[in-house]
Parts: C-alpha cells; sequence; structure tokens
C-alpha cells in the first residue's frame, strides 16, 4: 500500500484531532471521502497477506474510526420501490448503505440484508436474507454469506469461501493494532459458527457445526 502513503500521513496527523475540532477541519471530510472510497473499493484493506504472514493495516483502521468521530447522526429513509413504504433507520453521515449497483456483479437477495458503506464485496458475492456486513470488512470474490450471517468490522474474508447460516464472524476494529478475523479462501463454515477476536482460518478448512473459536482456542 505505499502508493497511499500521503493519504497514510494525512489520516494519521487527523487521529489525534478531538470530534469538535476535526468537523471544523475543512480538509478532514476531503480527506475521509477519499480514504472510505478506496476502502470501498477493495484498494485498502484492514489487514493484507503479504508473503505467508497477515499484516494488520492499523492506519486503515484509524480511518474508519476517524469517520466515527467525524460523522453525525442522520435519519435516513430508504424506499426500494415506489410501491412499497421502505424503511428508516439512524448511523452516522458517514457510514450509510453501501450503494451497490448492478455493475458490481453482486447478487443480494432481498428480505432484509444490509451492507455498510465502507465494506467491500467483491464480484459473484451471494448474500441470503437477512445477513449484514459492517464497515472495513472485505468479502472476497465467489463467496457465500448465507442468512443470519454477519460479517463484523473488518473481517477479512477469502475467495470462494461459504458462511453458511447463522455464522457469526466478529468484528475486531479496536484496539487499533489487533488482528480482525481472517477466513482464507475455500472454507466452509458450518451453521451457527462463531469466529472472533482476530482468529486466522486457514485455506480450505472445514468448520463444522456450532463450533465456536476465538483468541483462546489453541
Amino acid at each position: 500500500m505505499a502508493v497511499y502513503d500521503s493519504l497514510k500521513q494525512e489520516i494519521l496527523g487527523l487521529s489525534s484531532v478531538g470530534a469538535a475540532e476535526l468537523r471544523d477541519t475543512p480538509s478532514a471530510r476531503k480527506i475521509f471521502e477519499e480514504f472510505k472510497s478506496l476502502l470501498n473499493a477493495g484498494l485498502i484493506r484492514a489487514a493484507e497477506k503479504i508473503g505467508t504472514e497477515w499484516t494488520v493495516n492499523s492506519w486503515v483502521k484509524q480511518g474508519i474510526l476517524l469517520g466515527m468521530r467525524l460523522g453525525s447522526l442522520q435519519e435516513y429513509h430508504v424506499r426500494t420501490d415506489a410501491s412499497v413504504t421502505g424503511f428508516s433507520y439512524i448511523d452516522k453521515d458517514t457510514y450509510p448503505l453501501k450503494a451497490i449497483t448492478i455493475e458490481n456483479n453482486v447478487r443480494i437477495v432481498p428480505g432484509g440484508s444490509s451492507v455498510r458503506d465502507g465494506a467491500y464485496l467483491a464480484p459473484a458475492v451471494v448474500m441470503m436474507p437477512p445477513a449484514y456486513v459492517n464497515v472495513g470488512a472485505y468479502v472476497d470474490e465467489g463467496t457465500m454469506i448465507d442468512s443470519h450471517a454477519l460479517v463484523g468490522s473488518c473481517a477479512q474474508v477469502g475467495k470462494k469461501v461459504h458462511l453458511s447460516a447463522a455464522v457469526q464472524v466478529g468484528g475486531v476494529l479496536e484496539p487499533i493494532g489487533a488482528m480482525p478475523v481472517i477466513i482464507e479462501d475455500e472454507v466452509m463454515v458450518g451453521g451457527n459458527c462463531g469466529i472472533y477476536e482476530g482468529t486466522i482460518v486457514g485455506e480450505r478448512a472445514v468448520i463444522g457445526t456450532g463450533v465456536i473459536l476465538n483468541g483462546s482456542t489453541p
């Protein structure tokens, strides 16, 4: 991510600024929106594999937290069709629902699923309802997110992974330097599993139904 060193330094510079002062800093919103556009496109991520080792990109986590401090609560009204009422929600104006179009080649089956802005879904990802993907999450090509599944903040999910019904992939936004949950390529995670606290699940692993993995699991 050396190509984004300039943005990294700007994010780090703003990370120590208080929320009130931050909102009065004209450049802060512009810097954050540039950061979020890269996050949405999967060009920067909270962790990445370098060689055989996963590395936390702490500055990306700081950028996500910057958006939390920069944002103000806003009420949103979403209409899915002219003939239906839609729904309302309240969140920070820096993190509304992610805009997904047909060009993204992502299939989101109707029925209550949500993707927060600042998450990345690669082409051919499928979401069954209801499911939720939080900010900073990275979901790679061809992955299935089944009903009642959660992909938490900053979780990194590989290619052709199957997250079965009711799987909970925990979010690890803080501490800043903490490893998020990593699920590598072609992993099968059985129904009702919970994977938390920076657990790394290696390629092609099969996790049986109902298994809980966390930081204290050997």
